[in-house]
């Protein structure tokens, strides 16, 4: 099994699907049909790149009568949420360590 934030960095890592997982954080619920028009592809390469984003448990899917509606996971970001956090704390404490040097330097 991959590692989430490999997962999640591979899968939003495509122009194409951040564009469609982007508009459906902002917009919300939306059908194949509406992301098939503003994302500028074809219909079955919307629905090909809904399948991964929903794959990496980022995208949900609701049939409902001949449509499917999808919408954001924003909860499955979580992974990368955690790995920035705990990147910012790594560099900033570089950062510091870098500050104190320069200050000693000086001296």
């Amino acid at each position: 099994m991959q590692h989430a934030p490999d997962l999640l960095f591979r899968t939003l890592a495509d122009p194409t699907r951040r564009g469609i997982f982007e508009q459906l954080c902002r917009e919300g619920e939306q059908t194949v049909g509406a992301l098939t028009v503003s994302a500028g592809i074809s219909q079955p390469a919307v629905s090909k790149h809904l399948g991964v984003l929903k794959q990496a448990g980022l995208v949900r899917d609701r049939p409902a009568g001949r449509q499917t509606h999808y919408s954001a996971q924003l909860d499955a970001l979580a992974p990368l949420a955690d790995w920035t956090s705990r990147m910012t704390g790594f560099w900033d404490a570089r950062v510091d360590r870098l500050e104190d040097l320069l200050k000693r330097m000086d001296q």
